[in-house]
């Protein structure tokens, strides 16, 4: 992403920015009552919304987003929540800041954005536990931007199993859908 694009995201948290609505989806609600807590990592985490949600119901959080105002808005309502999380920021095709392995990788809204997904996923590989879950929700080619068939091909040539993909469409119709991949290991 250009640094102009950068830039405009950034001020758009000196504001409220139409994505950022405060509210946990269900989507995210539904794995957690469904999958043990562990380590789970915010990807283009805005302002934390979803990393409290997690850090509430027991899971260790980190979070990160290209935004530094976006952060340090969610470092603040990290701790008016009385939460443990860590906050940064971070470049999503980089992941220079983060360490360890996560069983759950969030992303809602971040992938669809970017321009080199490749790195994303070379990234996302790297600090996703074996076994561990992506769920992800995007917007659907050919909205721009937008997930398209080759980046679900990408996404599986990467060694990512699609275990559930509930399609729809977000407040201003526009065609989305949450995805949950696992990446699976076998035990030779």
């Amino acid at each position: 992403m250009n640094f102009l694009r950068r830039l405009q995201f950034n001020f758009w948290y000196f504001r409220k920015p139409p994505w950022d609505s405060g509210i946990t989806p269900p989507e995210l609600f539904e794995f957690i009552q469904t999958h043990p807590a562990g380590r789970a990592i915010d990807i283009g985490c805005g302002t934390g919304t979803n990393v409290i949600t997690l850090a509430k119901t027991g899971w260790q959080v980190t979070g990160f987003d290209f935004a530094p105002r976006a952060v340090q808005i969610a470092k603040r309502k990290a701790k008016k929540s009385n939460v443990q999380a860590n906050f940064f920021t971070d470049d999503a095709t980089r992941m220079k800041n983060i360490t360890g392995q996560f069983d759950l990788a969030l992303d809602m809204g971040c992938f669809h954005v970017l321009e080199n997904k490749a790195d994303y996923l070379t990234q996302l590989d790297r600090i996703l536990a074996p076994n561990g879950f992506w769920l992800m929700y995007g917007f659907l080619a050919p909205t721009p931007p937008g997930i398209a068939d080759s980046d679900l091909s990408m996404i599986s040539a990467q060694g990512l199993t699609l275990l559930s993909r509930r399609d729809g469409f977000d407040k201003r119709e526009r065609t989305s859908a949450w995805f949950l991949f696992q990446k699976v290991t076998s035990n030779k």
